[in-house]
């Protein structure tokens, strides 16, 4: 990959790679303007056209990469052209089965169904259908497949620790799509937005007409993690996607590669989350129970409980939930469901995260699993998982203290990337 020109550096035992990705689209954020910038990042073509070959499109597309501008500037402009003359039309529920029957790689194969699954979530929301149902105009067709699939394959091959995206703009007025005349931002990106908390840059300068598309949008919300520029840039290589519409000003995106300083990249990282609570004070503590149990199991990040009293004197119950804002909404159907609350309150906060990873430890009693932090002034902490340490107690009857002792003088084995 020498377009990335990795860095790497030590803190204390913690190996880190700094090499990110950051996507900067003033005029546009589309698939095929995505992916025309990773070609111009010299990813090869290979690492795009294999995984397409498994899912069995070979001979029905054509994929054409050239070198062009956009007013002074240069860049990349890819066109996709399907070559069947009467392509199926699909669903969803088609598209899901023929990427899980496809032999594309774990990484590969989440990323791409976790794309369409946004789209069909949003595209369900907005015309009131079941997501299992939608029929996809453009997302069912070749070329959506070829963006969606060529852009998870490519950042894939690139492997970046981050991938961070500016606001994409919203632009203004209205297009005209299959289902007819449609106001700017359309309804999908809209609800993609709204969904996955990405804020949309707004500007009375912005050009006329669809800037943002579903499938861009949906790109980002699956592989960028933040929206908002680095606080610091050091680029190593830049890749230039052009779009296809002629406008004022050059149309294009960049996505640069950057070698940022290691104590930014790993430094500790804010993320979005939506707060869930309600009080419930006619509930009995099995019922409660089995409520607390369907909110872990349907994604909540963590549930908390702590008691309270309400009016007539009544004991009662304060249920309080985190939870990504994409699995707000079904949460939400969880509650209610699941629960006796007519009600519930919400709102989005941010919490700070360190960097973290999962391994392992080797003691003289047997193996523990273990999570290793990233601390900020670049000492890594290690905590062995509670239930392994109660349950090699248990089966060896060595002590928790000194199976705990033994675990911090044991090397640390893992093979994950640092996450947060």
């Amino acid at each position: 990959m020498p377009c990335l020109n990795r860095h790497r550096a030590w803190a204390d035992d913690c190996f880190v790679v700094t090499t990110s990705l950051h996507i900067d689209c003033p005029t546009g954020l589309a698939g095929d303007m995505l992916l025309a910038a990773l070609f111009d990042l010299e990813v090869p073509r290979r690492v795009i056209e294999e995984p397409l070959d498994l899912l069995g499109l070979a001979g029905l597309y054509r994929l054409e990469v050239q070198e062009s501008h956009s007013g002074a500037l240069r860049g990349k402009r890819l066109s996709v052209t399907g070559l069947q003359n009467s392509p199926p039309h699909r669903h969803w529920v088609d598209i899901r089965q023929q990427i899980e029957s496809a032999a594309l790689s774990v990484p590969l194969q989440r990323s791409v169904l976790a794309v369409f699954q946004a789209l069909a979530e949003a595209e369900a929301a907005v015309h009131g259908i079941d997501p299992d149902g939608v029929h996809f105009h453009e997302v069912g067709a070749v070329d959506a497949l070829v963006d969606v699939v060529g852009v998870c394959a490519a950042v894939e091959h690139l492997d970046p620790v981050t991938i961070s995206c500016n606001p994409p703009p919203a632009g203004w007025g209205s297009v005209t799509t299959a289902h007819g005349v449609l106001p700017v931002p359309v309804p999908a990106v809209l609800e993609l937005a709204r969904r996955h908390s990405i804020p949309l840059h707004q500007a009375a300068d912005l050009p006329r007409g669809e800037l943002t598309t579903p499938t861009g949008l949906a790109l980002m919300a699956v592989l960028a993690e933040r929206f908002a520029p680095p606080q610091s840039m050091l680029p190593t290589a830049i890749g230039v996607g052009l779009g296809h519409r002629d406008l004022d000003r050059p149309n294009l995106l960049r996505i640069c590669c950057l070698q940022a300083d290691a104590d930014f990249e790993l430094a500790p990282r804010w993320q979005a989350v939506m707060v869930q609570e309600a009080w419930i004070d006619d509930a009995s503590p099995e019922d409660l129970a089995i409520l607390l149990k369907h909110l872990r199991e349907a994604g909540a990040l963590d549930v908390a409980v702590s008691a309270l009293q309400m009016k007539k004197g009544r004991p009662a119950h304060s249920i309080t939930v985190l939870v990504s804002p994409e699995k707000a909404e079904h949460l939400r159907q969880v509650w209610f469901s699941a629960g006796p609350s007519i009600g519930l309150r919400e709102r989005q906060q941010g919490r700070w995260l360190l960097p973290r990873r999962a391994g392992t430890l080797t003691t003289p009693w047997g193996v523990l699993r273990a999570k290793q932090v990233l601390r900020p002034d670049g000492h890594c902490s290690l905590k062995p998982e509670a239930d392994d340490l109660q349950r090699l107690s248990a089966e060896t009857g060595c002590a928790i203290d000194a199976l705990r002792a033994a675990a911090s003088a044991t090397p640390f084995v893992s093979d994950e990337p640092w996450g947060w």
